[in-house]
Formats: C-alpha cells, sequence, structure tokens
C-alpha cells in the first residue's frame, strides 16, 4: 500500500511538469511556425518587388510582339524581295517564326493560358497567310497582301484578340 501511494505522489508531483511541458511544446511549435510563415511572406513579399517589373516587361515584350506579327503590319513591313508568292509566303512565316523564337524565353513570367493564347496567336496566323497563299484569286505577292489586308477588314485578327486577353491579365496583377 505504502508503494501505491509513493507512486501516486510520483505521479502527482509528475503531471504538472508533463502538462507544462505539453504546453511548452505546443505553444513553441505554434509560434516557430508562425514566425517561419512570417518570415516566407517577407521573402515573398521583397521577391515581388523584383518579380513584377520582370513580369511586365515580359507582357510588354509580348505586346511587341503580337502588333509585330499582326498580318496588317506585318504585311507592310515585311517587303517581298520577288514576285514569288510561295517565296513571299515563306519569308512571311519565318518572320513570324523568328519573333516567337525571341520572345520564347517569356513563355516563365506569363500564366500558362496566356502563353498558349501567344502560340495559338503564332500558328492562326501563320495558317492565315498559307490559307491566303492557297486561294485560287491569289496569284501573285501583291494579290495575297491584297487579299489578306482585305480578310482583317471586318475581321479582328488574332494578334488583337490576344492583345485584349493580355491587357486583362496585366489588369488582374494590381
Amino acid at each position: 500500500m505504502e508503494d501505491l501511494t509513493l507512486v501516486i505522489s510520483y505521479f502527482a508531483y509528475l503531471l504538472p511538469a508533463i502538462v507544462v511541458g505539453l504546453v511548452a511544446y505546443f505553444f513553441f511549435k505554434g509560434h516557430t511556425s508562425n514566425e517561419e510563415g512570417r518570415r516566407r511572406y517577407l521573402i515573398q513579399k521583397e521577391a515581388q518587388k523584383s518579380l513584377l517589373p520582370v513580369r511586365l516587361q515580359a507582357y510588354e515584350r509580348l505586346t511587341l510582339f503580337l502588333e509585330r506579327i499582326d498580318p496588317n503590319k506585318l504585311l507592310i513591313r515585311v517587303k517581298p524581295y520577288s514576285d514569288d508568292l510561295q517565296e513571299y509566303e515563306t519569308l512571311l512565316i519565318q518572320n513570324i517564326d523568328k519573333e516567337y523564337e525571341h520572345n520564347l524565353s517569356q513563355q516563365i513570367y506569363v500564366s500558362p493560358e496566356c502563353w498558349n493564347l501567344i502560340t495559338a496567336t503564332k500558328n492562326a496566323t501563320i495558317q492565315i497567310i498559307r490559307k491566303s497563299g492557297m486561294n485560287e484569286k491569289v496569284k501573285n505577292v501583291d494579290k495575297l497582301r491584297a487579299f489578306v489586308l482585305n480578310h482583317f477588314m471586318d475581321e479582328i485578327t488574332p494578334s488583337h484578340k490576344a492583345l485584349l486577353y493580355i491587357k486583362k491579365e496585366v489588369r488582374e496583377m494590381y
């Protein structure tokens, strides 16, 4: 019986120490995780300050890319070297591809949806040039240029649609 009371008295002395130890453990665990979250937030906030200008610059470059591949501006900027229709069509497509490759690195700064739209715009513009070149009314380079320009008198270019999306996405950043 004396052993039992001795065990109970040890337990009575030990119980408050265990409770204090558990409270201290959970308190410090919560405190350290809170501090870690605060530090992570401060680091992210600091990184955001330096990342925002880079992201905006990426959107600017993609805007310039879309302006440069807009069929109305592309046909005015890229003059034909000869009267060969296939050669001019190839020249236009190479120009679009070169512009695209020059801006490939910008995809890491924009959303995947935005980059997919940029790629789709490039492909749609190339497709329009190819389809226009296959039209039976188009016999030479000048007729190709006139046909594509007339096509977009009534219709919005793929580049313009993508520009509207970029503007919307940039507005959402603020």
